[in-house]
């Protein structure tokens, strides 16, 4: 796909997943999943660029051959994905770190969706894959008027 997408000059939303999606969920281990996924797209973004590749958007892939222990620390350390120098979107909606957590079923979890959307917002998220797009643009008006108070 990268030549591809170098040749046509389109932008490019690279995700990290661990295996394929047959085998993504099979005991997925990290030495420190930041770190990994950090030096994973560094190498993917050159190949990228090398490619010409210039509009990239980095997605981590929360649920996509992550624990919940994962997928809560990328969200916490997701700051850290601004040393990449690129937009970064995460897609949280409706997913397992959600829902098990809360021991609901995917359509209960609307309220735990919006909520992890404030904090990726707050961490550093530039843009979000979502489900839900009245209740995603009500979380970032608020997110924005939040950020904006008092300036």
């Amino acid at each position: 796909m990268i030549p591809a997408v170098g040749l046509l000059h389109v932008p490019y939303v690279m995700m990290h997943m661990q295996g394929t999606p047959q085998t993504m969920q099979q005991d997925p281990r990290y030495k420190d999943v930041t770190k990994d996924l950090l030096a994973f797209f560094a190498q993917r973004i050159a190949i990228a660029k090398g490619a010409g590749i210039e509009d990239i958007i980095v997605d981590p892939g929360f649920g996509f051959g992550k624990t919940l222990e994962d997928n809560y620390c990328l969200l916490r350390e997701l700051r850290l994905f601004d040393l990449l120098g690129l937009p970064v979107m995460v897609g949280l909606s409706r997913k397992s770190m959600i829902y098990k957590t809360l021991r609901l079923t995917p359509e209960e979890a609307l309220n735990g969706t919006t909520a992890l959307h404030a904090l990726a917002l707050n961490n550093g998220a530039d843009l979000l894959r979502v489900h839900d797009v009245k209740e995603a643009v009500q979380a970032v008006k608020l997110y924005s008027i939040y950020q904006n108070h008092g300036n």
